[in-house]
């Protein structure tokens, strides 16, 4: 089993990347984390022990976890692949909605550039469809920041498989981010459709915030996250958490992959 992807074609990246969504205030991830610090090492760790790719979106904090991100690893080490997302907007923990008008992605994405300090984003995501906007302004608009040299790649998130086609006949789809793990599977026709087409999956929700030693074992032993890995080889795994153990932990057990008999049988277990 490879832990390695090639996203987008040309982006080498390991399939245990990490997701910054918790190096937020709670609740709501709203506002800025609140030990600075702290999270910048967490970063910085996560790039040592070999991370090369790293999944925010505008909408958490929002706007902080980008800075964040730019403030811990600018200048980025060789080989790290930066992914955010826009689309959502977020002014209270719990006030949230979409805004999908290509002026607001262009806008979001001129912000994200500036707070990650780069030059060119290697993934933009669509967050989430905005049911006000037809969606192929919105990935129309993400298509010309990338005409413009201003995105590399670009995914979706939270998107049907319907979408997603339509979506690859503006512009190519690098990658889909939609919750998936080992018992929410309502999403396995978007991931083989992916698998076909050398699309990279982003499971968010990967752990379905329980814990998987109650329902499965093997489960507890090797990990949901190595499950996830052994499920597809185009699915990178994006693990949150505001622990150095924790980080440790996560990046150990998706590096200890599953026999047939025990990816069958963890399989079994969550059904």
């Amino acid at each position: 089993m490879s832990l390695t992807f090639l996203l987008g074609g040309d982006l080498s990246v390991n399939r245990i990347g990490y997701g910054a969504m918790r190096l937020c205030a709670q609740p709501g991830n709203f506002g800025r984390f609140t030990d600075w610090e702290a999270g910048k090492r967490l970063l910085r760790r996560a790039v040592e022990l070999g991370v090369n790719f790293i999944d925010t979106a505008h909408a958490y904090g929002p706007s902080c976890n980008e800075e964040l991100i730019g403030e811990a690893l600018a200048p980025y080490p060789a080989g790290v692949v930066i992914a955010t997302k826009g689309g959502v907007e977020k002014t209270a923990p719990d006030k949230v909605f979409t805004d999908g008008r290509p002026e607001n992605l262009r806008r979001r994405c001129e912000e994200s550039l500036r707070l990650l300090r780069v030059e060119r984003i290697d993934l933009y995501q669509l967050h989430r469809p905005d049911p006000n906007v037809p969606f192929a302004d919105s990935v129309g608009a993400i298509a010309e920041l990338r005409g413009e040299g201003k995105v590399r790649h670009v995914g979706l998130s939270n998107v049907t498989l319907a979408q997603i086609e339509e979506a690859r006949g503006i512009v190519p789809i690098a990658s889909v981010q939609n919750r998936y793990n080992l018992i929410e599977r309502a999403d396995d026709p978007v991931v083989d459709y992916c698998t076909t087409h050398g699309i990279a999956y982003l499971p968010w929700g990967p752990l379905a915030a329980k814990p998987f030693a109650r329902e499965a074992p093997l489960a507890s032993k090797h990990g949901a996250l190595a499950w996830l890995l052994r499920r597809s080889p185009n699915i990178i795994v994006i693990p949150g958490t505001t622990s150095l153990t924790h980080l440790e932990a996560n990046i150990a057990a998706g590096r200890m992959p599953l026999s047939d008999e025990e990816f069958a049988a963890i399989t079994a277990s969550a059904t």
